[in-house]
Formats: structure tokens, C-alpha cells, sequence
């Protein structure tokens, strides 16, 4: 059944009023300290009457977090049999079916044992929060999507398990946990995040203190990002200002257009706006000539823009800049960002030609163009 456009807007607002509120708490790595305030949090809200029982926590064998759980209510483990061992994980069903006023639920990235109903933990959380069940949960934030390279370029270290930037979005309260560089390693250097046998490994890798300045700035920003989000969305606001919408052009490739979506991804949440995702498609490229290869990478491409809330557009040109025009008439676009050039010698005035006309034909429409290196 479809519903009018006026009629939807109003069941959506039914929807999100009876959907479970949401905090995470975030930290610039392991070991800061989300786990151990979450069980805190869990201790007052059941010292006040509230309902609150533990969905999933991972202490990582850490004492002091140990302690904490000492009288929380824990909703039992499901247990799975993968591969010739038996394995724990959150237990979605008996949360639905117990429905706690509140539910900590530990490692929003963590990725479930195959065969679960959805792929992700934070899937699960979506879930439980559409069951109008309020969610405590924590990340770290090279799990965030659109930070990943940032902080694989910071460490040196990539980061499979990720959570969309979406999810965070969906968030009701995102909190801090913040520490020194110097009390972050003091507490590894204790034994208070890892055993013994692996801080020496940790202090060589994401534990440098280089990294943890740089990783701590990652986080503050990120939280005053959020916060500010927030305050736009909530607080009303008599000021005219052009409405922003950003195009990421993309190719086939299979490393640089990440980069740029994710940029451009981060570029409309500062600026609190949309953002689409540009494929334009050339005979060189057609249905019966692209390789599988380039099918893939742009299959990968669509997945990752779409689970950073954009909108993918494949559109069939002459060429590139042609396309990029044609979309940006239709589309009320204020900003194209695009990748640098790759302008071959034997080819460089017919180039130089094309984006001549790509510039011109974006300023006359008084739209901006970022280069992304």
C-alpha cells in the first residue's frame, strides 16, 4: 500500500517517537575507559529503578571492568557451534523478547558468527531500537566508516570491522571518553588494557604517542561534529543559508574513488547536507566492454557510498565531463568534487580542453569545485 507523501511524513514521526533512544559512548582507542563507564551508567540507572540488563559486554579479561558487572542483570548468551567450536554472541531474539527498558550493548562493529540474522552488530542494535528498547552501546573511531583511512594513515593499521556513519547519525547522545596520551599509556603499561604478553606490540603500534595525539583530535572532533549536527537539526535557526548538495565523481578504479566518497562523505556532515555519488558511464565502458574487475570495484563503490547515506547516480555520457554537466542541471547540485587528473602528455591539450569546459560550465551555475588529491 503506498501512502500519500503527507501521510507518510506522519507515520514516520509515529515511528521515530515510539524507536528506543540511543547513546554511544566513543574513544579514540582501546582500553580509554567505554566499557567500565557504561557498566557505571548501568549500576545508577539501576540504583534509580530503572530496568537496565547487560546484552553483550566484553571486559577483555580487564579487572576493574570485571568488578563492575558484579550485580548488573545479563541476558544469556547465545550460543553457536561454528566450524567445531562453541561461540557467544548478543542474542537478539531474547532481547525482543524481554524488552529491558534499557540494554548495554558492547562493540557496535563487531561482526556476527555466520548464519545470524543480520551481518553486523550495530544491525542488531537498529533492531532492538526500532523495538522501541533504549540502547547503550560504545565504538571506537577507527570503526567509523568515513575516519577508517584517516586512521589507517595515522597507525599504519587498517580496520575491517566498521560501522556507517548512519548509525551514528541515529545516535540521541554521543559522549566522549577522553584521556591523556601519557595516562593512556601509563594504564597499558600497567596491564590494565592488554596482558603482559602483548603491550610491547601495542606500544609499537596504535599506543605511540604520536598516534594517540592524533587519534585523540580524530575523536574530540568527531563528537563536536555530532553535537553540532544536533543542534542544527533540533534548535531552529532564522538564518538564510544556501542549501548545500555535494556530487562526488567517481571511475572504476579501485582504490582513489574510496577516498573520495569518503571525503565528500564527511564534507556534507559538516555542512549538514546530502550528497550524491556520481558514475559516469562511456562507451569505453559499456555493458559489453567494462572488465568484471571494474564491475566489482564499482559495486564496492555503490555499497560504500550508500551505507554513508549518499545517493549513488550512474549516468551513460559521451564523456566524463559531459555527464558530470548533464547531472549537475538536474540535480540542484552547489558542489562537484572530483579526483586529480590523471592527464596523459600525448593527450594533454584535448584534457585541457574538456575541463576548461567543466570550469566554465560550473561557474556559470555558481557551482564549486574541490579537487581531492
Amino acid at each position: 500500500m503506498e501512502y500519500q507523501p503527507n501521510v507518510q511524513h506522519f507515520l514516520n514521526l509515529i515511528k521515530k517517537s515510539r524507536r528506543g533512544k540511543f547513546k554511544v559512548y566513543i574513544g579514540m582507542v582501546a582500553g580509554v575507559g567505554k566499557t567500565y563507564r557504561m557498566l557505571q551508567e548501568a549500576h545508577q540507572l539501576l540504583e534509580s529503578g530503572i530496568d537496565v540488563q547487560i546484552g553483550y559486554i566484553e571486559t577483555h579479561q580487564r579487572k576493574d571492568t570485571e568488578i563492575l558487572l558484579e550485580g548488573l542483570p545479563e541476558i544469556p548468551r547465545r550460543k553457536i557451534f561454528y566450524k567445531g567450536k562453541e561461540l557467544e554472541d548478543l542474542d537478539l531474539e531474547a532481547i525482543l523478547r524481554i524488552r529491558p527498558e534499557i540494554v548495554i550493548v558492547d562493540e557496535l562493529a563487531h561482526t556476527n558468527v555466520e548464519g545470524s540474522k543480520n551481518e553486523k552488530r550495530w544491525q542488531d542494535v537498529l533492531d532492538i531500537l526500532d523495538a522501541g528498547i533504549n540502547v547503550i552501546s560504545a565504538i571506537n573511531i577507527q570503526h567509523i566508516e568515513s575516519l577508517n583511512q584517516e586512521v589507517e594513515s595515522i597507525t599504519g593499521i587498517e580496520v575491517k570491522e566498521r560501522i556507517p556513519d548512519s548509525v551514528l547519525v541515529t545516535a540521541d547522545e554521543v559522549v566522549n571518553i577522553d584521556l591523556t596520551a601519557d595516562e593512556l599509556i601509563a594504564r597499558l603499561k600497567s596491564g590494565k588494557i592488554y596482558q603482559a604478553d602483548k603491550i610491547a606490540l601495542a606500544l609499537s603500534n596504535f599506543f605511540k604517542s604520536e598516534n594517540i595525539l592524533q587519534l585523540r583530535e580524530l575523536a574530540l572532533k568527531e563528537v563536536a561534529l555530532r553535537v553540532e549536527k544536533k543542534i542544527e537539526i533540533e534548535v531552529p535557526q532564522n538564518v538564510n543559508i544556501r542549501h548545500e548538495r555535494f556530487l562526488a565523481c567517481i571511475s572504476s578504479q579501485e582504490k582513489s574513488p574510496r577516498r573520495i566518497i569518503r571525503k565528500v562523505a564527511r564534507l556534507s556532515t559538516h555542512y549538514n547536507s546530502t550528497f550524491s555519488v556520481l558514475y559516469v558511464r562511456t562507451p569505453n565502458e559499456s555493458a559489453d566492454k567494462i572488465s568484471l574487475a571494474s564491475q566489482r570495484y564499482l559495486i564496492n563503490h555503490f555499497k560504500l557510498a550508500t551505507e554513508l547515506g549518499g545517493e549513488v547516480i550512474q549516468f551513460e555520457a559521451p564523456n566524463v565531463i559531459t555527464g558530470i554537466i548533464e547531472v549537475c542541471k538536474t540535480r540542484q547540485i552547489s558542489t562537484v568534487c572530483i579526483g586529480k587528473p590523471e592527464i596523459k602528455a600525448w593527450n594533454i591539450i584535448i584534457a585541457a580542453f574538456r575541463y576548461r569546459h567543466l570550469f566554465n560550465s560550473l561557474a556559470k551555475s555558481n557551482i564549486d569545485l574541490i579537487i581531492l588529491s
